[in-house]
């Protein structure tokens, strides 16, 4: 028989792994999400997107502003689910809540625990070169990130990629090993194993001190930190736009041939000198400008060596 859950989520990655449940059959006793914000130039009250999916498909949506109150535990024991999903909610989990289903609650975390627990798994890992990343479901207990693994699926990083690509290749590919684990969750046959002691990493939140594009780090690890920031909150350098020094957001780039002093423009097609090789910027955004690809900014403003990029 298909289970009874309680889903929480909040942001995009959430959301296809909420389909997946319901077109599997699960019963979704209610969605749980982080309240509307405001958000835009009128800065008018914004569902997040697991609210918008849910109101859609006609589920109960709870967003209470915490989940360590009495009530908030009777509430939720009053929707009688058999499991808890969590994908990104975005809110801690009292013991008393990851106890009261029957079966407990679980967890789609983006990395390969141990490494990467915490907020920003999918950004550290491309910033930190790794060769590949994954999803993984685990039971929850009450740590960071340290429950029982149930399962796992890994995917390649490569140089290619930034966070928004990753991003969206891990929320499917989480949504699909979801509906597995649940689906032996549901037959009794799910297994679970304690995480390695050994590799434990922090994926601590982007700060924004550490935006600001350093041309003195080999090309590689240029190219690593522009993806991983990308597109949001943005690595970014400055740029002398009209004369004067402007704030520009690099979004996507390539390795390219080419050597120079670091920061320095090698020709008018915007690749540009690190300490060891260049890169290719392929597609940038001006501060209160929409993104757009090189060919198109050069095209308006066209840039060539001397110039230097701080």
């Amino acid at each position: 028989m298909p289970l009874r859950l309680i889903f929480m989520g909040t942001p995009e990655f959430a959301v296809p792994t909420l389909l997946e449940l319901v077109a599997h059959g699960h019963q979704i006793a209610a969605v749980y999400t982080r309240a509307a914000k405001p958000a835009g130039r009128g800065m008018k009250l914004q569902m997040s997107p697991v609210e918008q999916e849910a109101r859609r498909l006609g589920i109960p949506v709870a967003s209470p502003p915490t989940l360590k109150t009495p009530e908030a535990l009777e509430q939720l024991r009053a929707r009688e689910a058999d499991a808890v999903v969590v994908v990104a909610y975005g809110m801690i989990l009292p013991q008393a809540i990851l106890d009261a289903p029957r079966l407990g609650c679980f967890n789609l975390h983006a990395s390969l625990l141990p490494r990467w627990r915490g907020a920003a798994p999918i950004n550290r890992a491309i910033m930190a070169g790794d060769s590949e990343t994954g999803v993984m479901v685990m039971k929850m207990d009450a740590g960071l990130d340290t429950g029982d693994i149930a399962m796992a699926e890994r995917i390649p990083i490569t140089d290619a990629m930034t966070a928004a690509d990753l991003h969206d290749a891990l929320a499917s590919l989480g949504g699909d090993l979801m509906v597995r684990a649940i689906g032996a969750l549901e037959r009794g046959m799910l297994q679970l194993k304690p995480q390695a002691g050994e590799g434990v990493t922090y994926a601590a939140k982007i700060d924004k001190a550490e935006t600001r594009i350093d041309w003195n780090r080999p090309a590689r690890d240029v190219l690593r930190h522009i993806h991983g920031l990308s597109p949001f909150p943005g690595a970014w350098c400055e740029m002398t736009i009209e004369g004067a020094p402007a704030r520009v957001k690099l979004l996507r780039g390539e390795i390219a041939g080419g050597s120079g002093a670091p920061g320095e423009l090698l020709d008018d097609r915007l690749t540009v000198a690190c300490r060891q090789g260049a890169l290719r910027i392929l597609e940038l955004q001006r501060s209160g400008k929409q993104p757009m690809k090189a060919d198109e900014f050069l095209r308006g403003m066209p840039v060539r060596p001397p110039m230097r990029l701080g």
